[in-house]
């Protein structure tokens, strides 16, 4: 149990996850599977109720009409375009070239949520529009001193230089591997704590955990360590109330570029080779 001192610098946090799984992805029902369970442990622990709420939401959609949070709390349906202007902070998470939210995180910025992901994707556009001074990155591939920084190179460029990098990563998994206990010893805590039965028979997640126990082929076990700094980070930033107002807004602000309206004026000059014709 934490101690009261402990307790006063934790930040209270609700975690909403959203996802599907087609019906033959085995593995992604896994993962929903062990995010439910997750949430009625730590939902039914008395020493984190106060700072810790865990959410799973079914059929998550950001398109109108309603969702159905479950466990259900005292209100039970809240329209889906409530989560995304009630949220904080926007995780995405993808392992470079793997990207599967490019448009859901720029809905979270445009609402003000700061942005806490991997360098993948639009995470990398949205960090040079906003700047990189107001996004949370992670992961073995955050820029720092010993790598290019977005800054210094087109996105582009950069992205193909991020995918090296990653090939390169899974490349050491496949024919250097390493004890898991040696990469992340805290991923491997947590990997020991399911296995034994803590969220359920431990034994119905074995599949989910050998695929990162052997091969790690979206780099988990190279990116957790930094993903849990990355939330120690936003904890301290978010007690600055001032500090955290003016991120969003600056994020907010500076995310005109992802309006649909120029969106489909650059795909019809880029691609589609039509002019737009004036209305009498």
């Amino acid at each position: 149990a934490l101690s009261p001192a402990e307790r006063k610098k934790v930040v209270p946090r609700v975690v909403l996850f959203g996802g599907k799984a087609a019906p033959g992805y085995y593995m992604a029902k896994l993962v929903i599977r062990l995010i439910n369970n997750v949430a009625k442990v730590i939902n039914a622990d008395p020493d984190v109720q106060d700072i810790l709420t865990v959410l799973f939401v079914p059929d998550y959609s950001v398109s109108l009409g309603m969702v159905h949070l479950q466990p259900p709390p005292s209100n039970a349906f809240v329209e889906a375009e409530l989560l995304i202007p009630a949220s904080d902070i926007s995780q995405h998470i993808s392992t470079a070239g793997t990207e599967a939210s490019g448009t859901s995180n720029m809905k979270f910025c445009l609402n003000g949520g700061l942005l806490l992901g991997t360098v993948d994707g639009a995470n990398i556009e949205i960090a040079d529009e906003v700047g990189e001074e107001n996004v949370f990155f992670f992961g073995h591939l955050t820029p720092n001193g010993t790598l290019p920084t977005l800054s210094e190179l087109p996105p582009e460029v950069f992205s193909a230089w991020i995918s090296s990098a990653v090939q390169d990563l899974r490349h050491s998994h496949q024919y250097h591997p390493a004890p898991l206990q040696e990469t992340s010893p805290a991923l491997a805590v947590v990997f020991d704590v399911i296995a034994q039965g803590r969220f359920g028979d431990g034994q119905i997640y074995e599949p989910f955990l050998n695929t990162i126990r052997t091969g790690d082929y979206y780099l988990v076990s190279d990116d957790f360590d930094s993903y849990i700094e990355a939330q120690r980070l936003v904890d301290v930033a978010y007690q600055d109330k001032a500090a955290w107002v003016k991120k969003s807004i600056t994020t907010t602000a500076r995310m005109g570029k992802f309006s649909s309206d120029r969106a489909i004026m650059n795909y019809a000059d880029e691609y589609w080779n039509i002019e737009p014709i004036k209305l009498e």
